[in-house]
């Protein structure tokens, strides 16, 4: 029996994947003494370790935790006002129309049916989509 590519190919895709068996979790993942709840400690900087690491935590909540200003009291009734929820407001405010612009097509005079019967030319006007298009939200904000 000869042995073919195909087949030399099938016995070293075998050799490699029964190969990724012989190795143990514990080389391949080893595991410490350390809880999550230590190793967040350690990595958010609260525990023996406050370096940099810890100092930029601390200025980002800082951020977070800070007042609200004169200007952010006057501006939150508007800002909240944008995101209330109305039948109007979801339809003609968040999905736009698309255009669907009229073709205009003229049937020159032409012989129909089975007895020719003379049609004279005509205009016709029809949409280009068959359907009204809506945009998504924030795809599409002018007015057509």
């Amino acid at each position: 029996m000869r042995w073919t590519w195909t087949d030399a190919t099938a016995l070293l895709l075998a050799v490699i994947a029964l190969s990724g068996c012989a190795t143990s979790k514990e080389k391949l993942l080893p595991h410490g003494n350390s809880t999550m709840h230590d190793i967040w400690l350690r990595e958010a900087g609260a525990g023996a370790g406050t370096g940099q690491a810890a100092r930029q935590l601390l200025d980002a909540r800082q951020a977070l935790r800070r007042p609200l200003t004169e200007a952010d009291m006057r501006a939150t009734p508007e800002a909240n006002a944008a995101y209330t929820r109305m039948a109007s407001n979801e339809i003609y405010r968040q999905f736009h129309r698309l255009p669907n612009p009229d073709l205009v097509m003229y049937v020159f005079p032409h012989l129909a049916g089975t007895d020719p019967v003379p049609v004279p030319g005509y205009t016709t006007v029809f949409p280009l989509y068959q359907r009204v298009q809506y945009a998504m939200p924030g795809e599409r904000v002018e007015d057509y």
